[in-house]
């Protein structure tokens, strides 16, 4: 017997998380220049970060041999006067992801299960999975979540239901009204983590007063980022909105200093920098049109998005079936053009490729690339 033979069984299923492919990698493996390659595989914010973000980050560099605020309070107190909800409530993450799996840790454990859709998040059944409980994936509906299976499939010992609003990756967005109804319609006993990491790429009209619903349902966990819209994907920094007992439980397991000094600084500044944020959203609404335009010059299906990316169905065969291994064809035919973007086969989207919004050029480059490779006009 191994020392890995004595881990829990639940931790040697797991299957690690397979993120984007780095830019400095494909320079390796191709032998490009880092700066001739396009990454649009891991919905990050092509204009970079924000000004104010920047100077933030360049003032900090001289306490780096300090540790950071453990609790986050110059960053709590932003979000909180931004948002007007009392810093009881809220919870630091490096990442979203942390806070996600916080939410897990607190809440789940064996002879416990937590509910997901199908196409959702891979974050959401490796958390479940990490803490000893028993993951439900129900089937999606048009590529989204199907909120009425998911209230059935509810069981005595179900703790969490994991929402994406916008989902990734399908980019679906469910509406204000049906979010709310669904959260009335659940015990109190079960919580509903909605994460809501795309939600800066939405109109006004399109988004759902979730802060508000949190003195509503004290079993509501919001979780948000800023590695998106705000361009800080490699500091890590994230953050849950809870009730504040639940804060709490969220806490008690959250590592010391879990999110460091850098990222606290940037995100305060950055949550200040609204005019970047519309920048971002401008840019990211052209670029969508741009990309489905291209699809439709192209005759290629795609599925519609809120967020700031969108999937495309290359891959299908000769019966007309999404087809993964046309899918990684593609794939693989435009990391020799020096393009990244995502398969999402492991997502149950065979035929599909995620691809971010990035700059005009960007965008304009994967299109003519991913013409020639399918020979489109």
């Amino acid at each position: 017997m191994t020392l890995c033979d004595l881990a829990p069984a639940h931790i040697r299923a797991i299957a690690p998380y397979q993120p984007g492919k780095p830019i400095s990698e494909l320079a390796r493996e191709m032998g490009f220049a880092e700066a001739d390659i396009v990454k649009l595989a891991s919905n990050e914010n092509p204009l970079g970060i924000s000004p104010k973000a920047r100077a933030a980050i360049a003032a900090g560099l001289d306490d780096l041999a300090l540790y950071p605020d453990g609790n986050g309070f110059e960053l709590k107190s932003a979000i909180a006067g931004k948002l007007g909800v009392d810093i009881a409530g809220i919870v630091l993450g490096n990442g979203s992801n942390d806070v996600l799996e916080l939410a897990a840790r607190a809440l789940l454990g064996p002879g416990t299960s937590a509910i997901y859709s199908e196409h959702a998040f891979a974050v959401y059944p490796l958390a479940i999975q990490a803490a000893g409980a028993q993951g439900i994936a129900v089937p999606a509906r048009a590529y989204g979540h199907d909120l009425t299976a998911m209230r059935e499939a509810l069981r005595d010992d179900t703790r969490i239901v994991f929402i994406a609003n916008p989902n990734n990756p399908t980019g679906t967005l469910l509406s204000a009204e049906e979010l709310h109804a669904f959260l009335a319609s659940l015990p109190s006993g079960v919580a509903v983590v909605l994460d809501e990491a795309y939600g800066e790429f939405l109109d006004e009209t399109q988004r759902a007063p979730s802060v508000a619903w949190l003195t509503e349902f004290p079993n509501l966990i919001l979780t948000r980022t800023f590695s998106k819209a705000y361009g800080l994907a490699g500091l890590r920094v994230g953050y849950a909105l809870a009730h504040s007992e639940v804060a709490d439980l969220l806490n008690r397991v959250r590592q010391p200093f879990n999110v460091n000094s850098l990222a606290l600084a940037g995100a305060a500044a950055a949550l200040d920098d609204s005019e970047f944020i519309a920048r971002s959203k401008a840019v990211n609404d052209a670029g969508m049109a741009q990309l489905v335009d291209g699809c439709k010059r192209m005759s290629l299906a795609h599925i519609p998005s809120y967020g700031n990316f969108v999937c495309i169905e290359v891959g299908v065969n000769a019966t007309e079936h999404a087809d993964a291994a046309a899918a990684t064809k593609v794939f693989q035919a435009l990391l020799h053009k020096g393009v990244i973007v995502r398969p999402v086969a492991n997502y149950g989207l065979p035929g599909f490729l995620r691809v971010s919004i990035g700059l005009p050029e960007q965008n304009a480059r994967f299109l003519a690339a991913l013409a020639e490779i399918l020979e489109k006009p």
